[in-house]
């Protein structure tokens, strides 16, 4: 239901090797504690009809939360992750944007997790950086204001999940998500799983060394440096032709131009080859068969062909494609860990992310008819 939308007890019964008394009593219970509802009638090829079902309203609510660094977006969905509410605040404000949308969403059953995506390494392993370093307040102070938990994870990988979930990667097995914009990330995809790394720190290709050369030594963020929106403004400005007058003071600007300036295309070009050989180095690691470009600067069409022709002069054949999701990628990823973590805990199931810096721990037991269709089907007891 969470995932195929309404279906019909025979259609449920033969997913989960149900016998039909047995499929008919656990439907009328988790109906009767809300989990489950009436969605109408379908009828089969032979005339006959049949109830369709799907989630009620009791099984709730998830929030995922895009916690950028200058702004926040946050969606209310339900756990077939169906939005139902948004909020999109110019500023850091979590709560306020998750305050925004559970206004929106009191009536639609309990809140069971919220989800916010950040923009650094999450793991208790490492010593947080930078932003992390509010990462346990943070998650803290969410827990305390909702009650519910409250799971934490890298940007990045968020929007991996959502392309594996709903976007350009859906149904492939293995692939990379490169964001590149103000700075630059990526999301591994192995086996239909996101790979997080020993410390959580998979991807973090802004830390490969760079440059390489015989008279300059490597700098930590570097390449995360070279590759940012801001250097490659500012490596255009430079050589601006005087006669285009002033130079674009930002990247958007510098796309638009490329379409009246040749001296804006080139640069184009040379920062899409740039990320073609930063691509090339990460297909010959992972062989991932699919890059997906994300991000304000990587999902933009003028890249494209560049990158996909610097790789195939590198390394081997490998799929470049654009992000459909745009820049609601990562919080729809959040969305979907929030409702996959909430789905796990209705059925007696763990699936907690691997990496979270404050265990989720909302004290209330899960709905009875919820576990029992689990052992049914040989969930964990």
């Amino acid at each position: 239901m969470s995932t195929s939308g309404p279906i019909t007890r025979p259609q449920l019964g033969a997913l989960l090797a149900f016998s039909k008394p047995t499929m008919s009593a656990a439907v009328g219970e988790l109906e009767a504690h809300g989990l489950v509802a009436s969605q109408g009638i379908t009828k089969g090829p032979t005339g006959r009809t049949a109830v369709t079902y799907g989630l009620g309203p009791q099984a709730g609510t998830v929030i995922g939360v895009d916690a950028g660094t200058t702004h926040t977006h946050a969606i209310a969905a339900g756990l077939d992750e169906r939005p139902i509410a948004e909020a999109d605040l110019p500023s850091s404000e979590i709560e306020g944007a998750v305050e925004q949308v559970l206004d929106r969403v009191r009536r639609d059953g309990p809140l069971r997790a919220i989800a916010v995506a950040v923009p650094t390494i999450v793991s208790s392993a490492l010593a947080p950086r930078g932003r992390g370093k509010d990462l346990p307040t943070i998650a803290q102070r969410l827990q305390d204001r909702f009650r519910v938990p409250i799971l934490l994870e890298n940007n990045v990988n968020c929007a991996a999940l959502a392309e594996l979930r709903e976007g350009t990667a859906q149904g492939r097995a293995s692939f990379i998500y490169l964001q590149v914009g103000v700075k630059i990330g990526l999301g591994i995809i192995i086996d239909g799983r996101l790979f997080r790394g020993f410390n959580g720190a998979a991807g973090e290709v802004g830390r490969l060394p760079f440059p390489w050369s015989a008279t300059e030594t490597p700098r930590l963020e570097a390449l995360e440096e070279y590759l940012g929106s801001a250097s490659l403004v500012a490596r255009c400005a430079r050589d601006w032709p005087a006669e285009e007058g002033a130079p674009p003071k930002s990247a958007e600007e510098l796309f638009a131009r490329a379409a009246t300036s040749a001296h804006a295309r080139t640069c184009i070009d040379r920062h899409a080859a740039d990320i073609g050989r930063l691509v090339a180095a990460c297909v010959g690691v992972l062989d991932p068969g699919l890059a997906v470009l994300g991000g304000g600067v990587g999902q933009n069409e003028l890249m494209v062909e560049q990158i996909a022709r610097t790789v195939a002069e590198l390394t081997w054949p490998t799929e470049i494609a654009v992000s459909r999701l745009t820049r609601r990628a990562t919080v729809l990823g959040a969305v979907g860990l929030a409702a996959d973590y909430s789905l796990g805990t209705l059925l007696g199931e763990d699936r907690r992310p691997a990496f979270s810096l404050l265990p989720a721990a909302d004290g209330a037991e899960e709905p009875r008819p919820a576990r029992r269709m689990a052992r049914a089907a040989g969930g964990p007891r």
